[in-house]
């Protein structure tokens, strides 16, 4: 620490109460968009809303540990970190649980893990480690494309069921190496290369290549038929919706309403200003963590605020991307939103890092 400098500052309540917004509007979205699916299978109209009720609270306790925690900690444990998402992305390819076509979950006795959310967490803390290791020697494209090589073993292992999540780690690997070495031409080479790398994968296996197809043309394939009564969820709803647990689309004619799509139920029942409503949330949040990097003067403390940010933009714009079918179906989930336990309780803990830097960052006396 340099003189002059305070090691400790003030913990972020605009983030926490954005954090706090955000879940409670998700619980809520989630009920109504899971009610019916939970009756039909289950019997209980709140059966993934009490799971996912837990995964919340488990989450915010880990979201509060973690803002605890000075986080030079947690990124001095980043490699051990990611050694683990390396080796649990291995295990789920070996000995993963299959759930509608897709094999990304452990099997924890009664509980189910997906590694692919903690190989984000992890991505992004072993980069700020090897980025700040570097000090000041963060510039030349060698130092990019030793970076970006260093994510390929996680990458290649999550990407190989899971391209979704592979594409959001390389845009965090993307953001994080432009935050620190912010060279236009560099970084316009090192993009055309990650879509070179997700163009490969897209080849390598026929039905990535049948979901460009259905993006095109959805009227034309039965696969199509989720991404369809999604637009008719999102044209329905108009301007204000039908109303809070009104959706028509949720009764059966959207496919797991509560999973990837539930933004078109958000809007079918909330119209146009329940959806802009929602997106504002997410980009209040975005811009909270924007300001944590450009206010930190650490170098850890601002990548890790950035790679956060640059996770939840990715994953936001996706989302909403596949729902309204400007872009091919991914299967990625809308952040605090979409049913998934790993995903809310990782988020939480990403959360809690930035809620760290906000109250351990190194700020200059006055």
């Amino acid at each position: 620490m340099n003189a002059g400098e305070n090691p400790t500052g003030k913990t972020d309540m605009v983030l926490i109460v954005l954090v706090l917004v955000l879940a409670a509007v998700g619980l809520a979205a989630l009920f109504s968009a899971s009610e019916y699916n939970g009756r039909v299978r289950f019997d209980d109209s709140a059966y993934y809303f009490k799971k996912q009720l837990f995964a919340t609270a488990l989450g915010l306790l880990v979201m509060y540990l973690v803002a605890k925690t000075d986080y030079h900690v947690s990124v001095a444990l980043a490699p051990v970190a990611y050694l683990l998402s390396l080796l649990l992305s291995t295990a789920v390819l070996l000995f993963g649980q299959e759930i509608n076509g897709s094999k990304r979950w452990l099997n924890l006795g009664p509980l189910s893990f997906q590694p692919s959310e903690f190989a984000k967490m992890a991505v992004i803390l072993f980069l700020v480690w090897q980025i700040s290791r570097t000090k000041k020697k963060t510039t030349g494209f060698w130092f990019m494309a030793r970076t970006m090589l260093t994510l390929l073993p996680v990458v290649g292992l999550v990407g190989s069921n899971n391209l979704s999540t592979a594409v959001i780690i390389l845009g965090i690997g993307v953001m994080l190496i432009f935050v620190a070495n912010p060279r236009y031409l560099q970084f316009l080479v090192l993009g055309s290369a990650g879509i070179s790398f997700i163009a490969v994968f897209l080849a390598a296996e026929s039905y990535r290549l049948e979901r460009l197809a259905i993006w095109r043309d959805p009227e034309k394939y039965e696969k199509g038929f989720q991404t369809i009564q999604g637009l008719y969820a999102i044209g329905s709803g108009g301007v204000f919706g039908l109303g809070p647990g009104n959706s028509i689309q949720k009764l059966g004619f959207v496919p797991e309403a509560q999973n990837d799509m539930i933004f078109s139920i958000v809007c079918e029942e909330t119209g146009i200003v329940g959806a802009f409503l929602l997106i504002l949330l997410f980009v209040l949040l975005i811009w909270r963590l924007c300001v944590l990097a450009l206010n930190c003067r650490d170098l850890s403390g601002t990548l890790l605020c950035a790679g956060i940010m640059a996770h939840m933009a990715i994953q936001v714009i996706l989302n909403i991307a596949v729902v309204t079918n400007t872009i091919p179906n991914t299967g990625i989930t809308l952040p605090f939103v979409s049913y998934g336990g790993t995903s809310v309780v990782f988020l939480m803990g990403e959360m809690g890092l930035a809620l760290s830097v906000s109250s351990h960052r190194q700020r200059k006396a006055a």
